[in-house]
């Protein structure tokens, strides 16, 4: 009879929202549903025809491009573009949106910034921290040692750092009294650009709590409300009918009630226990198993110790740094076993890079292929700080030997090139067959062993992409010069995006030019702007790199022509003109064996050529015919 008397307040609970009045109604409130493209909705979110069912209203469930969402009562109204995790919400913020398209430099006027109210907390996941200082400022430039700073807006300038590392109390002082910290989100961007305000975003990922009186409250039958002084309340509805009811049901019912209210009571204290958050416990538990250092995690990939990478990398010395990313350093280490092992090292041990954490483990765990490279492992969650193991590649990046530092080498020859690009095609066309969309395409993510060969990496934004949907909404991620423009427009993530950035990466192959390069003229800052011109132009000279030999080698010439006429495909804003990985693989292979003719041409630009071809397809296919006719 312990657990009865225990259960007496669930009890008394469940009987009183069997007779509210007022308040939420379980019977008109649904479990879940649905508002224009978000699905599976619940509290505490609810339609704003029914305010009762929950504590953050949807509206406009048939309004274009998405519908509207309200975080607390009298707030900003956000576009909602989806639920990208269980207590995630993905928004736009239009106020920003419309800064950012008319007038961008005032968008540093701008700051996100969150109200919560004692029921519910929101963390906005993906902002950077942009310190605007007022010119002419004296201290400035001594006090952000290490920031980047942009100066394209008038009257102020502009200091940032991407590798996550920021002081805290970098406003302290009267030296930086004219400095102010703003937040806002943007595009994931390499040091060194210089036009910051176009890496601007209005697009964020909030992560939400409940706080754990409005989860006792809910839970609990009541519903969650604020009283004039803003302070919690919980309000449940008149007990007026209490003891009629008691003794109507209490005598045949006791045993069905106790029972489901031990019930509740289990998952009210497992609840409590692991409260919701973003990438929490919870998640980690279901991705670690038998989670010990030296033992073994999903799918067997072994769990390292911190002491142990931190002996193979010579405590993460600098002269083993091997690479910058957007999100950690990789560095050289060498393990008692005497693999060879390149280790990421995350910037932060907090909930964004946890995704990346996460994330890149369940991608490469369930992948096999020659062109991708290899997780050894991590380290546990337990650990201080989170370390991805993986494969040492020892040749460098393509960006390395393309225009870095191994370019004056002058390695890589046209067949080696062409090699690379079928590698890495078969790499992405086996990502796009496994549901797996690897959204940062780059030659810095094309690694390269001693003879050559590819090795894709960096899987740390990719994501799975259910084979029943036709896109995916999400916030832009990639880097600047490879993001598909439509994706950048409409938010709306396909398998045409990787197609895109890939066809940035053949131009790179036959250009040997960055992809984005603020040396070079306003009108060829972007490579892919730049080829589309040459090409459609008929200007293949301009474009490929002559150090290829093409002026002398016809055969070369022919094979580097038709790379960037498939790049140009691939190229297309149109993504209904873009070819699939695979069209792009089985091209690349033919143009290797000479057996890309005039006749496989046109047919492969019929089947791309839909009823409403792009501006610049018309002018293309003409000089295509020329090209053709020449070789």
């Amino acid at each position: 009879m312990s657990l009865a008397s225990s259960s007496i307040g669930v009890i008394l609970s469940l009987l009183l929202m069997l007779v509210q009045a007022k308040g939420r109604n379980d019977s008109t409130c649904p479990k879940s549903f649905s508002c224009g493209e978000l699905t599976d909705l619940s509290f505490p979110f609810s339609l704003s025809t029914q305010p009762d069912c929950g504590i953050v209203p949807i509206s406009h469930c048939d309004a274009k491009p998405y519908p509207r969402i309200q975080l607390v009562p009298g707030g900003q109204w956000y576009y909602a573009m989806g639920k990208e995790y269980t207590y995630t919400i993905l928004l736009v913020d239009l106020r920003l949106r419309t800064t950012l398209t008319q007038h961008k430099c005032q968008a540093f006027n701008e700051n996100i910034s969150l109200s919560g109210s004692p029921s519910i907390s929101y963390t906005a996941v993906d902002l950077q921290n942009f310190y605007k200082c007022n010119r002419p400022s004296s201290n400035n430039k001594d006090h952000f040692d290490g920031y980047h700073s942009y100066n394209g807006c008038d009257g102020f300038t502009i200091y940032y750092k991407f590798d996550g590392v920021d002081a805290e109390d970098i406003l302290a002082g009267n030296h930086t009294a004219n400095c102010s910290l703003i937040r806002l989100p943007y595009y994931q961007i390499e040091p060194g650009d210089d036009n910051l305000v176009n890496f601007l975003s209005s697009v964020f990922l909030v992560e939400w709590k409940l706080s754990d009186d409005c989860n006792e409250c809910y839970y609990g039958g009541g519903r969650c409300q604020t009283d004039k002084k803003n302070n919690f309340l919980c309000y449940k509805a008149n007990r007026s009918k209490l003891g009629l009811i008691l003794g109507t049901v209490f005598g045949g019912v006791l045993v069905m009630i106790t029972c489901l209210a031990v019930y509740l009571i289990w998952c009210y204290k497992r609840r409590k226990s692991n409260p919701p958050h973003f990438l929490s416990t919870r998640k980690l538990s279901y991705v670690f198993k038998n989670d010990v250092e030296g033992g073994s995690i999903y799918f067997g990939i072994p769990v390292f110790s911190y002491s142990e990478l931190e002996e193979a990398t010579n405590d993460f010395k600098s002269s083993r740094v091997l690479g910058d990313g957007g999100f950690g350093t990789v560095y050289y280490g060498k393990l008692k076993d005497g693999r060879e092992v390149a280790v990421k090292r995350l910037y932060e041990h907090n909930c964004k890079q946890m995704q990346q954490f996460v994330n890149e483990i369940e991608i490469l765990t369930r992948l096999r292929h020659n062109n991708l490279v290899t997780l050894y492992g991590c380290t546990s969650r337990r650990s201080c700080e989170l370390l991805l193991v993986y494969e040492y590649i020892p040749n460098g990046t393509l960006a390395d030997h393309l225009h870095g530092d191994r370019a004056k080498n002058r390695s890589l020859t046209w067949p080696v090139r062409l090699n690379i690009a079928i590698e890495t095609a078969g790499a992405l066309a086996y990502l796009h067959a496994s549901d797996i969309i690897h959204c940062d395409v780059k030659t810095n993510n094309i690694l390269l062993d001693q003879n050559f060969n590819v090795k894709v990496a960096d899987f740390g934004i990719s994501r799975l992409f259910p084979n029943d949907v036709s896109y995916i909404s999400t916030a832009p991620r990639g880097t600047p010069g490879y993001i598909d423009p439509k994706y950048h427009e409409c938010y709306q993530l396909t398998i045409k995006s990787d197609v895109y950035s890939f066809g940035v990466v053949l131009v790179e192959l036959i250009s040997s030019m960055p992809a984005v390069d603020m040396k070079r003229h306003s009108q060829e800052i972007n490579l892919a702007n730049f080829a589309i011109n040459k090409i459609v132009e008929c200007s293949f000279n301009e474009l490929i790199d002559p150090s290829l030999g093409f002026d002398s080698d016809t055969n070369i010439w022919e094979m580097t022509s038709s790379v960037a006429e498939l790049a140009f495909l691939c190229l297309q804003t149109d993504r209904d003109m873009r070819p699939t990985m695979v069209e792009v693989l089985d091209t690349l292979k033919e143009i290797q064996t000479s057996e890309f003719d005039n006749e496989k041409r046109a047919k492969l630009l019929l089947n791309q050529v839909k009823s409403q071809p792009s501006p610049n397809s018309d002018k293309w296919i003409t000089c295509s015919s020329t090209t053709a006719n020449t070789k």
